[in-house]
């Protein structure tokens, strides 16, 4: 939103389930962000970065004609990485934490029945990977660019971003860790200082009002050539691809391509709604 100069309105939702004035809108999808036009609902980051990319073109997330690379850099960022830190920091903390959220983060990023404990026996290794990984964009910041993809930040920023404010705020020996990386630390300051665009609270009551108030914007658009070969409102499940024991969110195809699903579903709290998911990462479930 900061990249964008985005002024939006902004909804809390508890951390961990039941989250009732979510799920009507997302039809299940518990997952955090989700972003609102109307009656249209965006969910994870990657959809919905897509999507104000669309919506607001300037200034882009991708600077110096680097279309396409971001994406690649977040299947690293937000895959192997990130699970990784999830280790390290779960594990870290185990004692610590509310032991309600322990137990809905490990089951959703490390399956079921993990035990943190058994976990942070590991906790030498699993520093000395992030160490390494992190190296990488200290390397990539230390040749005098302001921004990972040069003069202008892009998507690389806020990927790499999100992780650094992890670790500092969530793990007791993160600033520590983070010393060593000088680079990484100023361009850090930098990306802070773009801020969150202007943003006011709104009741997750009056987001359900919305919805219900709107119709869905998107015509139904069916990729005839992609693989699975499904056909427009044939009804469908869409999850992440990884087990996380998330709802399969269910509904009727409207949006099939490349890069995008998207399902219309009805609601008695919202009426019907069309709910986005990135085509990497998701998984299409057919009865």
């Amino acid at each position: 939103m900061g990249f964008k100069n985005l002024d939006w309105r902004s909804v809390e939702i508890p951390r961990i389930p039941p989250k009732p004035d979510l799920m009507p809108l997302t039809g299940g999808y518990r997952r955090t962000p989700v972003m609102q036009f109307g009656a249209d609902i965006f969910c994870d980051s990657q959809g919905i970065m897509r999507e104000l990319e669309r919506r607001y073109p300037e200034p882009t997330f991708f600077p110096g004609d680097t279309d396409g690379l971001g994406w690649g850099i977040s299947r690293w960022t937000d895959g192997p990485l990130f699970t990784t830190m999830i280790k390290l920091v779960l594990s870290a903390t185990a004692d610590s934490i509310p032991e309600d959220f322990a137990r809905d983060r490990s089951r959703l990023y490390l399956g079921e029945n993990v035990d943190l404990h058994a976990v942070a026996r590991d906790i030498p290794h699993l520093i000395s990977q992030v160490r390494a990984q992190f190296s990488w964009i200290n390397q990539r910041l230390e040749t005098g660019r302001p921004f990972i993809l040069g003069d202008k930040p892009g998507l690389p920023d806020a990927f790499c971003y999100y992780l650094v404010w992890f670790l500092r705020g969530r793990w007791r020996g993160g600033p520590g860790f983070l010393s060593e990386f000088p680079a990484l630390e100023a361009w850090e300051i930098r990306v802070r200082d773009i801020g969150h665009g202007s943003s006011t609270g709104m009741p997750s009551t009056e987001a359900l009002e919305i919805a219900k108030d709107a119709s869905p914007e998107f015509q139904q658009d069916i990729d005839s050539t992609d693989p699975l070969g499904l056909s427009g409102g044939q009804l469908v499940g869409v999850t992440p691809d990884e087990d996380g024991g998330d709802p399969v969110v269910s509904g009727s195809l409207h949006i099939l391509n490349r890069d995008s699903i998207a399902v219309l579903r009805e609601d008695p709290q919202v009426g019907q709604v069309c709910v986005h998911f990135p085509r990497v990462g998701y998984r299409i479930l057919v009865s």
